[in-house]
């Protein structure tokens, strides 16, 4: 049995068998005046007599902070790593509230987690795979219930947030939607006119920026501006609502949340969206007309003339009923993504993100699609 009573407010005792086993008595507080010290000395015992096994007698402790339960953690760390066996004894009651003692019991060494392998990994992805799918065909038919609920039940539908809901996606939109088609329209004049020019065919700039504009990137970039502004707010905003639990409490009350939330938003933006197609084809159009006008020599009424004469009313339309299209994607994509929010704030930007991404992606692939249509209906 030895005895030091050398650190600050604490003693202890050590008493050694001959088979390599230590108990050390400890007498005191264990707190952050002496944590470091008490940290030195039983290490220093650990590491010069490599024991079999280390109990640490408690029955005397009369305080233990923090610091105190990080000792004892420590010693049992240094205890497994050298292949020992660690004990707690007689812990009071008020020493038991700092402490795990089942956990600083356990003389189990840390087992190092593996991280799963490619097969389980894949494993996994499909699985997850097959729950969206699964889930996005429940939303679909969900989606579907409620128009036909609306349409025969005209009264449900809430046609004030179907209103705000058009304000935001179209009237709000417009400036951007404007400023970037006439940019768009003037890039691609002036890209056009370079190689025109050298066959004297400046007039028809006028055609390729109408028609490329009203059959294509006039829907596509009022669709991805959409997406960009109104899908991700539509994701964001129940997504919010799922994590804080509103969309519980709708249902709890008797309300659909498919129709209560997505029906106006899905309205609004199949409404508004073909108008905001039609203002981007005309600055488009516009913004050819700046560089036929200033750059070509080309009167401001030959331009229009030239954009009269090449367009038609199927060119138009096509370009408007895609935009259709593209936004019940856009609206649908949203309220799904929105839907699909578990856990906190970092779901929600997830939710977001995804919107965006898949909107833009299913906005391509359905103009692919379009594109091979309209190659074999004309």
């Amino acid at each position: 049995m030895k005895s030091i009573e050398d650190i600050q407010s604490c003693q202890y005792e050590i008493a050694e068998t001959e088979d390599g086993d230590i108990t050390i008595y400890v007498q005191g507080r264990m707190d952050s005046s002496n944590a470091s010290r008490i940290i030195e000395i039983f290490g220093s015992l650990i590491k010069d007599r490599q024991p079999l096994s280390m109990a640490v007698d408690l029955k005397k402790v009369t305080y233990i902070d923090d610091f105190g339960a990080l000792v004892l953690v420590e010693l049992k760390d240094m205890m497994t790593r050298a292949n020992g066996l660690f004990d707690l004894q007689n812990a009071r009651e008020e020493v038991l509230f700092m402490l795990d003692s089942e956990t600083l019991a356990d003389t189990t060494s840390f087992i190092k987690i593996r991280p799963p392998n490619m097969f389980i990994r894949f494993g996994d992805a499909i699985i997850q795979y097959a729950a969206d799918v699964k889930y996005l065909i429940s939303f679909v038919g969900s989606v579907c219930i409620a128009f036909v609920y609306s349409f025969l039940h005209p009264k449900s539908l809430r046609m004030e947030e179907t209103f705000l809901y058009m304000q935001k996606t179209g009237v709000d939109a417009l400036p951007v939607v404007a400023m970037i088609s006439f940019l768009l329209g003037l890039i691609v004049a002036f890209m056009s006119s370079v190689q025109l020019q050298l066959f004297g065919a400046n007039i028809y700039v006028a055609s390729l920026v109408s028609l490329a504009m009203s059959r294509e990137l006039g829907p596509i970039m009022t669709a991805i501006i959409v997406a960009g502004r109104s899908g991700s707010s539509f994701a964001a905003e129940i997504g919010t609502m799922k994590i804080s639990e509103e969309v519980d409490a709708l249902f709890t009350m008797g309300f659909d949340p498919t129709r209560y939330l997505v029906l106006p938003k899905i309205l609004a933006s199949v409404i508004v969206v073909p108008i905001l197609t039609l203002f981007s084809d005309v600055f488009a159009i516009f913004g050819g007309l700046v560089v036929g006008v200033f750059m070509l020599d080309l009167t401001a009424n030959a331009y229009i003339s030239e954009t009269i004469k090449t367009l038609t009313v199927f060119d138009v339309f096509w370009g408007v009923f895609k935009s259709a299209v593209f936004a019940l994607l856009i609206s649908w994509i949203g309220c799904l993504r929105g839907f699909q929010v578990k856990g906190g704030a970092a779901s929600v930007g997830h939710a977001t993100t995804s919107a965006v991404v898949s909107s833009i992606f299913l906005i391509i692939v359905s103009d692919a699609i379009f594109t091979v249509i309209i190659r074999y209906l004309r």
